[in-house]
């Protein structure tokens, strides 16, 4: 084989070579630029939500006892804290597990008596005013109930007050693992959201390409809130017996909102 046929050969295999390269660039720029460029004009995006119902299956409630007295502490913590324990104990007889009562908040916090210096009597002078002076404490102590037999609900609002608590508030009925809910209705969500896609795109006479992204957004509605005057108050619990309110648990209503974004072809 002489030199020209070698040389032809190269030449050959040399173009060959670029084209292969030139093919690649092209492919790997076009498959980039699909993905990259998600862009307004070639994209759209539709929304919708789904809804599903539930019968709630717990009771949540919280309780405090609030001790004031003067600058003997430890003598209001004891204090607190048998109220506190008596009005837990009272919980758990009726039935709720210990892992469904817990403490949720704990402060000791002074209380101040203040000097009014303003005003001077006569023409005396103005003396330094003392600063403000400590003349007791306040003790708080609040936990949180979930009650799962609804039937002694109304009665466990007016025991904890009778076994030493004197703030009830909060009441609230939800469903404990709420995933299941929360799958039917993202499910039913992604469903409309698909339908609405498809009569966007034969609307405007284009094809669906890609899914490019997805949003969810979302939770339960608030359903039933309940605060019984005849429970709540600072001043604790008196003698007589307290009516026991009655209480309803109602539907929990958990709603899934999703966003699609598809690529326009």
């Amino acid at each position: 084989m002489n030199t020209e046929h070698m040389s032809g050969y190269q030449k050959v295999a040399g173009t060959v070579a670029l084209l292969a390269v030139a093919y690649a660039v092209v492919v790997y720029a076009g498959a980039y630029s699909r993905s990259a460029e998600p862009t307004n004009f070639r994209s759209f995006s539709v929304s919708a939500e789904g809804r599903a119902i539930g019968v709630p299956d717990v009771a949540q409630f919280s309780f405090s006892v609030v001790t004031q007295g003067g600058k003997d502490l430890a003598a209001l913590q004891t204090e607190n804290t048998k109220k506190v324990n008596a009005a837990i104990a009272y919980v758990k007889g009726e039935g709720v597990a210990a892992k469904d009562v817990k403490t949720s908040q704990y402060s000791v916090e002074p209380r101040y008596q203040y000097f009014d210096c303003s005003r001077v009597v006569g023409n005396r002078e103005a003396v330094p005013c003392p600063p403000p002076e400590i003349v007791g404490y306040t003790v708080t102590q609040s936990v949180e109930v979930k009650a799962r037999d609804f039937e002694k609900v109304g009665g466990m609002l007016s025991g904890v007050v009778t076994s030493g608590a004197n703030t009830v508030s909060q009441l609230n009925f939800t469903v404990d693992d709420p995933t299941k809910l929360e799958d039917e209705a993202r499910a039913e969500a992604i469903k409309k959201a698909q339908a609405k896609a498809k009569q966007v795109a034969d609307a405007g006479r284009f094809s669906i390409g890609r899914l490019l992204g997805i949003d969810e957004g979302g939770g339960a509605v608030p359903y039933y809130r309940m605060e019984s005057a005849k429970v709540m108050g600072m001043g604790g619990a008196d003698n007589a017996p307290t009516p026991a309110p009655a209480v309803e648990p109602g539907s929990q209503d958990i709603r899934v909102s999703v966003t699609l974004r598809y690529e326009i072809r």
